[in-house]
């Protein structure tokens, strides 16, 4: 099913998953995924690395994912793929049974600023799988606090009508923990004619290293409320943990009462903490269901 025709039915629910690295087994997430399963997610995004590292495997947790009943969303770069390795490699997927394509451009290679493929940025590979894979359902990504290479919020908006323009037909945002700034962004976003549905993207705050690690990295703004949590339990890793996941169920709640399309938990392959985050919100029951 595709992505799009889900989102014209309710708000949806998901999460990401990343592969392994090649030396590692896959035993573990195929066990995540099936729990996964138990909270019945609209689809599992599987992301992999900059340079198209463990793309193989990605493929292969793909079809995982696709037997174990779910529906799947791969993420596809520009990084290092020219036209024929792109036909090439969504030919495999579409194989399988893959129908939707997270559209990016990815992370640079180490020492260039280039991404030594065809394309350059997203909106021109989303052109160009529209047009070769009309039947392919394609997301992207957007930046409710502006991309950080990107030189303002005006600018980072037109790339993602570009984008819309050019046949992605629903958006997953960055992480962000700041609701109101998100939503002074959606409101920007749609008086500038973007109409496609926008997902918001959810990072579980379960460690401060991790917080404040992918806040820097990715320019994502740290709330008040987020910065008495670092500065109260930085110290007591557990006790963090529970002030943390109780944020998050609160950050979720926001979310709906925002009217965003859906919600996409970063699960970073972990199950426990994420299924006590969703258990606690009731956005979903948990199933017994059994893999």
């Amino acid at each position: 099913m595709k992505i799009s025709d889900a989102l014209k039915e309710r708000m949806t629910f998901s999460f990401e998953i990343f592969p392994p690295k090649e030396d590692k087994p896959l035993e573990p997430l195929t066990e995540v995924l099936g729990k996964l399963k138990r909270f019945n997610p609209d689809f599992i995004s599987c992301t992999y690395g900059a340079g198209g590292t463990n793309r193989g495997r990605s493929l292969e947790i793909c079809d995982i994912i696709l037997k174990k009943g779910m529906e799947c969303l791969t993420n596809f770069t520009c990084i290092g793929n020219d036209r024929e390795s792109i036909v090439r490699f969504i030919s495999e997927y579409e194989k399988i049974g893959v129908e939707n394509i997270m559209a990016l451009r990815g992370d640079f290679p180490p020492g260039t600023d280039q991404t030594n493929g065809d394309f350059e940025h997203a909106d021109a590979l989303i052109a160009f799988l529209k047009k070769e894979f009309p039947k392919m359902g394609i997301g992207c990504a957007c930046y409710p606090e502006v991309h950080i290479k990107c030189g303002s919020l005006e600018q980072d908006i037109a790339h993602l009508k570009i984008k819309q323009n050019n046949g992605a037909e629903f958006a997953i945002s960055q992480l962000c923990f700041d609701v109101d700034e998100f939503s002074r962004w959606l409101e920007k976003a749609r008086r500038a004619g973007i109409t496609i549905p926008i997902i918001a993207g959810i990072m579980p705050v379960l460690t401060a290293p991790g917080c404040t690690r992918m806040t820097l990295s990715n320019g994502c703004s740290i709330p008040k409320e987020l910065a008495r949590i670092l500065g109260k339990y930085s110290d007591s890793p557990e006790d963090f943990k529970k002030a943390g996941k109780e944020y998050t169920v609160e950050l979720l709640y926001k979310y709906i009462n925002a009217g965003f399309n859906g919600m996409h938990i970063f699960t970073l392959n972990k199950y426990d903490d994420v299924a006590e985050i969703v258990n606690m919100s009731g956005i979903r029951l948990e199933s017994s269901i059994h893999e």
